[in-house]
């Protein structure tokens, strides 16, 4: 086990590696970011990194990681300021939390569980902290590599299969399934479990069989929160009263539209 740990630990920096350093897609002011951030917040975040092109490639989604926001209190490391906090599984460092200024330059968004008590948002938080010092999962990080290796043609309904494949130790985990869990252990859902109504449509049934497949936790990727009918989908800009009618245009911008 220590060789393969310290394969998985070369294959975790490998993947953790951006493919461009040039890109920055921030399409929200950090602090607007986080003032619209309420406890129990997921942010989902658009990488640029090696395992980012994999899962968003699998998923088919804009998004390839996830994680808990949990208020502004804590402490991170030796630093003594107080700063917005996320909770999220690291490929490299397992999970951990970390202040949300690492992401003010990359593209974000904000789903928030509807209807739930603060005392079941702390429950949340606090199933999310519990799980501070476990590592990643060797095994999703063994999977990733053998698909950014091969790169093979996946069909559709296998791609979310490849993502679950980790080890089932429950001191192993990725950022996705953390989060459903700590949400699952409030009983909150995250997609719904029938769909109800039927349909000739090859495309909906496809969806069909997708949402009655995910039951377990590790089934879950970073796209689901966005699909949730139960999560809303936050936008900083708008939050805090966005005015068409106050936008500033360039008088070049003006001169064009003429």
């Amino acid at each position: 086990m220590t060789i393969l740990n310290t394969i998985a630990k070369r294959l975790a920096e490998y993947l953790s590696r951006s493919i461009r350093k040039d890109i920055h897609v921030a399409t929200t002011k950090p602090e607007d970011l986080a003032s619209a951030l309420k406890k129990g917040d997921i942010l989902l975040i658009e990488g640029n990194s090696r395992i980012s092109s994999a899962i968003k490639y699998l998923t088919q989604s804009t998004w390839s990681h996830a994680a808990l926001y949990v208020g502004n209190r804590l402490k991170i490391e030796n630093s003594t300021m107080s700063e917005p906090i996320l909770v999220e599984a690291d490929i490299n460092e397992g999970v951990r939390t970390v202040p949300l200024s690492r992401y003010s330059n990359v593209h974000t968004r904000i789903c928030r569980p509807v209807g739930l008590t603060d005392k079941d948002i702390t429950a949340v938080i606090d199933y999310a902290l519990a799980q501070v010092g476990d590592t990643y999962d060797i095994k999703n990080i063994l999977d990733l590599v053998r698909y950014l290796i091969s790169s093979p043609p996946v069909p559709d309904h296998l791609k979310r299969r490849l993502l679950a494949l980790g080890s089932g130790d429950p001191t192993k985990t990725i950022c996705s399934s953390m989060i459903a869990q700590a949400f699952q252990s409030v009983r909150y859902p995250i997609l719904p479990e029938r769909l109800l109504e039927s349909s000739d449509s090859r495309a909906y049934r496809q969806c069909y069989w997708e949402i009655l497949r995910i039951k377990h936790h590790s089934l879950f990727v970073p796209r689901d929160f966005d699909a949730s009918p139960y999560f809303e989908i936050i936008k900083p800009t708008i939050y805090k009263g966005f005015n068409p009618y106050q936008m500033n245009w360039s008088t070049e911008s003006q001169q064009e539209e003429r």
